[in-house]
């Protein structure tokens, strides 16, 4: 597996993330396990969670999903295989959210203790925190990578204007440097992106590792029409995208699994892997399954006329 470089952090990774946001939610532990060992067995090596994950779920306080992470990194020993990504700053079960360097601290122990390890790869500001200024955010993040905690940091869900002024206060005082971005990108989802965060993402050099890069499963083809819906806990957040649109975007990429002898799920995941600008994109899975049709997309070649046909399908 041909490894890509997370922007500046020093951390390469392979052109898929697997998302850990089911993990204790759709999917048990031991699933769970069995899913990380395929994933890590095919190649691949950056697992993605959040300390938030799953306080949607009635009677989780958050911290499940890193839980499962940490339990799985101490029965495996696959430490030294994988990279770490977690996240703060989005509300807790227990009231706490935000980026103020006193929680941060805080909750940089809790996930290094839930997920029984010394150190994370890339720690992540969940969303930005407008009551707390920016400085004081990067400047937790250097006393962390000062102990040894982190190794580098990223952002998630902030604005180009943000994010760029983010890094500027870095340069001028000397403070780390969010050296990845995590978006929400994917063929129904790109003016956001595309408009206001890739050129600055592309001018600082950072790794880019779009979430909800299936669209919720909604570009697995999996619903095409409301009656389609219920099939899962995720049904409900892909109506928006049952228009005509959307199922313009289906069909291209039926066709071209077809073309490709392939699926819908890994052209789409295929389309992002080829964007100049994106690292890698972050996908979950449910089953061994499903995260064989992932993993296959990390194989497939997208050529400039599939790309242009898809890109024309999703304006």
């Amino acid at each position: 597996m041909k490894l890509r470089k997370l922007g500046n952090s020093g951390i390469e990774i392979a052109p898929l993330v697997l998302g850990g946001n089911v993990f204790g939610w759709t999917i048990d532990a031991e699933t769970s396990f069995r899913i990380l060992d395929a994933f890590v067995d095919a190649g691949l090596n950056a697992i993605d969670t959040a300390d938030m994950y799953s306080t949607w779920v009635p009677g989780h306080q958050g911290g499940e999903s890193e839980t499962i992470v940490g339990e799985w990194l101490k029965r495996s020993g696959k430490r030294a295989r994988v990279a770490v990504f977690t996240k703060v700053g989005m509300p807790m079960g227990n009231g706490g959210k935000g980026l103020r360097k006193e929680y941060i601290l805080r909750e940089a122990e809790e996930s290094l203790r839930r997920l029984q390890t010394e150190y994370i790869d890339l720690y992540q500001s969940h969303t930005d925190d407008a009551e707390t200024p920016l400085q004081e955010t990067l400047e937790a993040y250097a006393q962390l990578i000062r102990q040894g905690k982190v190794r580098a940091i990223g952002a998630s869900n902030y604005t180009g204007e943000r994010l760029a002024m983010a890094l500027k206060i870095s340069a001028e005082h000397g403070l780390p440097k969010y050296t990845s971005l995590q978006p929400q990108y994917n063929l129904v989802e790109r003016s956001g992106y595309e408009s206001d965060l890739e050129p600055v993402c592309q001018a600082n050099h950072l790794g880019v590792i779009p979430y909800y890069s299936l669209a919720s499963g909604f570009l697995s083809g999996k619903y095409r029409s409301e009656a389609d819906l219920g099939k899962s806990q995720r049904g409900a957040g892909v109506k928006k995208y049952l228009n005509e649109r959307g199922m313009r975007i289906l069909a291209e990429l039926d066709a071209l699994a077809e073309e490709k002898r392939s699926t819908p799920a890994q052209v789409a995941l295929a389309w992002l892997m080829a964007r100049p600008s994106i690292t890698a994109p972050i996908a979950s899975a449910t089953s061994l399954e499903q995260l064989k049709d992932l993993v296959a997309a990390t194989q497939l070649e997208m050529m400039p006329t599939q790309i242009k046909s898809l890109n024309e399908a999703s304006e």
